[in-house]
């Protein structure tokens, strides 16, 4: 494991890998919502706020999205130290900015949808953030995979996983989802007539998804019935999505909607022929 970034490289200084590769994605991710922002035309000067309400969401519920996980309290930390020292959630993190976003967007009364802003965005944050995963935490369940990762004793007794025993990668997987989602919304959807903000909607679900199936590799400690608690939060949340992306598929979101929502062109004016009664006065009125 890798838990600074010294532990990387000597020359490097001593900073946590996990947070400095989270802030990167952030800064990536902030790099990328620009470039989104100036191609759609959003000059809104309330667009900034809705992104520090993203951002306050996600720090926030990260954190909460792990504290209840004992049914007796006293097993729990208490909020202050949940929000200062608890593990978080990258799960709860987007719902806590969904939240955020929408918070701010009440509070300054913005009207228009901005999933579309945020989706690759989000999708490239991800994938570098995920980076800080694989070097500080247990990579996965073993696995006889040749692409297993191998810990020493050391490693294994840092993240609590077996040594010497190949381990799924499951941060590579979720690094791999990531950025091939990244080249999707960039290089695709965002240039497809679909409906605003839906390509957020598609990317949460598509990753929803994912990470149900990852989970059984992932190492998490199960909680209920052989699952996991992020799976059990996504058995309620997928099948929501699903139903809203089939109502919206139903309504002709995911194409031809720019060409509908396109005002109609208006025609020529046209001047409407003169009567044949007219024709004839203007004929007697001609000069001989």
């Amino acid at each position: 494991m890798f838990p600074t970034l010294q532990d990387l490289a000597p020359w490097l200084p001593p900073l946590g890998s996990h947070e400095v590769f989270v802030a990167l994605g952030l800064l990536a991710a902030g790099v990328v919502f620009l470039i989104e922002r100036r191609r759609r035309g959003v000059s809104d000067p309330r667009v900034p706020y809705l992104v520090l309400g993203a951002l306050a969401g996600a720090a926030v519920f990260s954190r909460l999205g792990t504290w209840a996980q004992h049914l007796d309290p006293s097993k729990n930390l208490s909020l202050i130290d949940q929000l200062a020292h608890g593990n978080a959630s990258m799960l709860s993190a987007l719902v806590g900015a969904w939240l955020g976003v929408h918070v701010a967007k009440r509070i300054v009364r913005y009207p228009d949808r901005t999933g579309d802003l945020f989706a690759p965005a989000v999708a490239l944050a991800m994938c570098i953030g995920r980076i800080g995963c694989l070097l500080t935490e247990r990579p996965g369940t073993p696995t006889g995979a040749a692409w297993g990762i191998v810990l020493d004793p050391e490693a294994a007794a840092w993240v609590g996983a077996p040594a010497g025993v190949p381990l799924h990668p499951s941060f590579v997987y979720e690094i791999a989802f990531h950025a091939v989602a990244f080249a999707l919304l960039w290089f695709w959807l965002r240039h497809r007539d679909i409906a605003a903000g839906e390509t957020l909607t598609l990317y949460i679900a598509a990753y929803g998804i994912f990470r149900f199936c990852v989970e059984f590799v992932r190492g998490n400690e199960v909680a209920w019935a052989g699952f996991t608690r992020p799976q059990l939060f996504l058995m309620v949340t997928i099948p929501i999505l699903l139903v809203r992306i089939a109502l919206m598929a139903r309504r002709g979101a995911f194409g031809g909607v720019a060409a509908s929502r396109a005002p109609a062109p208006i025609p020529p004016a046209s001047i409407p022929p003169a009567s044949t009664a007219d024709q004839r006065s203007d004929a007697h009125e001609q000069p001989v």
